[in-house]
């Protein structure tokens, strides 16, 4: 069977609402006879053939499946920082809360135990992740798993507290409404 067959096949079967994208090691281990470089024509080939779909450097989203609306940047975060402490903080968990009028658009921030960076996910929009050196102790009870995003998300009151340690603006907060959550 051809290679982008049989990685088309294999993606038709494992993908669903809950996985939709893959990083090149998952897409490599349904084609391990192949060479790197081979493989590394292949992704290219299921890209300009419109089966697959470059997020963002090391994840890729198989077109066909059903994902669930507005929560790409959040999943794709997860993917790409499984190995460590991340949870959706600063602007975003503020603006959802309703403590910050300006709602950022097609951009989200997680604070990150990794480095600080940007991630460019094309026209789904942008992740920042911004370090921090809290460890998971210092942070219980003020983190909540958030099914959807599967991600953690930050309280308001830890929003607050991340914005002030990362040195944000603090310009837009209406301090009448964050005294409710605080």
């Amino acid at each position: 069977m051809l290679p982008l067959r049989h990685l088309m096949q294999s993606l038709a079967t494992l993908a669903t609402p809950e996985r939709y994208l893959f990083a090149p090691d998952d897409l490599r281990a349904l084609l391990p006879k192949l060479s790197a470089s081979a493989f590394k024509t292949l992704l290219s080939r299921a890209v300009k053939q419109g089966y697959l779909v470059r997020v963002c450097r090391g994840l890729y989203l198989y077109r066909q499946a059903t994902m669930p609306s507005g929560l790409l940047l959040f999943h794709a975060a997860a993917r790409l920082r499984a190995d460590g402490l991340n949870y959706i903080s600063l602007e975003t968990v503020l603006s959802d809360a309703g403590v910050i009028s300006q709602v950022p658009m097609n951009m989200i921030s997680v604070m990150s135990s990794g480095r600080s960076s940007v991630i460019s996910c094309g026209s789904w929009g942008t992740i920042e992740f911004v370090h921090t050196r809290q460890r998971a102790n210092d942070l219980v009870g003020q983190l909540h798993y958030d099914v959807q995003c599967r991600l953690w998300r930050a309280s308001v009151s830890q929003a607050l507290r991340d914005m002030r340690a990362t040195h944000r603006s603090l310009g837009l907060i209406d301090w009448s409404v964050a005294h409710e959550f605080v």
